[in-house]
């Protein structure tokens, strides 16, 4: 059985780009576990879920649904802690990370630990691997910070990958500012987007894979088994597409010390 990690801060992450996946993987098969700093139950960005910037902005009914569902789970309400001293990814055959414009989505982006965790993770999914990793929006900037320790180099260096597009991020911004201030840029006024922070981290900024269509749009790498998506309209696109992987890894005769 594939055994997942969704990665989170305690709170912030969008529904959308949570509750999907995470009913994509149970469909699947598949384990799931949450992990949250210190085993704290999360909770989803109520903006997107309720009130009038839910049914502007927000996550459509259906998947408010599905994010009540996944909250009465055991595995929901139980996280692990992943800055537990025997915690470690290794158990996991892959490790997704939600995005989310909440500031309190930085808890997870700005730690340490986390960029640790993921740092020793990632390079394990480079094919032909039974590991994989995946992002969508802010969390690929997680683990765009996430860095070799002797190096310095992005685990995301060397890898194809998308993430939230900065014309997007700007266009939320001004369009929502007189009622929502700056909600849509996590690091506050004047900060750098997440593209050009995504485009940074990587050895040649070409490597970054945009689209600016509303059609769902999906990034897997050659080298490495990571999938990543711009925003909560790629996640149904996205979940698919990581089953899929997951399904034709597990099918990959084993290989020796892999």
């Amino acid at each position: 059985m594939v055994q997942v990690l969704i990665m989170m801060a305690d709170y912030g992450h969008d529904p959308t780009e949570t509750a999907i996946p995470y009913h994509a993987f149970k469909n699947a098969g598949f384990h799931v576990n949450f992990a949250t700093e210190t085993g704290n139950t999360p909770a989803c960005d109520k903006r997107m879920l309720e009130g009038l910037t839910q049914k502007l902005l927000g996550a459509k009914r259906s998947t408010v649904a599905l994010y009540t569902a996944m909250t009465q789970t055991l595995e929901w309400t139980l996280p692990r802690s992943w800055t537990a001293a025997a915690f470690t990814l290794a158990p996991f055959d892959l490790v997704f990370l939600p995005g989310g414009h909440d500031k309190a989505v930085r808890q997870l982006i700005d730690s340490p630990c986390a960029r640790r965790l993921l740092a020793d993770f990632f390079p394990g999914t480079r094919k032909p691997s039974a590991r994989a990793a995946a992002a969508v929006c802010h969390g690929v900037l997680a683990l765009a910070e996430a860095r070799d320790a002797a190096t310095g180099r992005s685990v995301l260096a060397d890898c194809a990958t998308t993430a939230l597009p900065a014309r997007f991020e700007q266009l939320a911004f001004w369009g929502t500012r007189l009622f929502l201030g700056d909600y849509y840029k996590t690091y506050g006024v004047g900060s750098e987007d997440v593209e050009p922070s995504v485009r940074k981290a990587l050895a040649d900024p070409k490597q970054y894979k945009n689209s600016l269509s509303p059609l769902p749009f999906v990034v897997e790498d050659t080298q490495f088994n990571y999938i990543s998506a711009r925003f909560p309209g790629d996640v149904e696109l996205m979940a698919s597409r990581i089953v899929a992987l997951m399904h034709s890894i597990d099918q990959t005769p084993s290989i020796p010390g892999v």
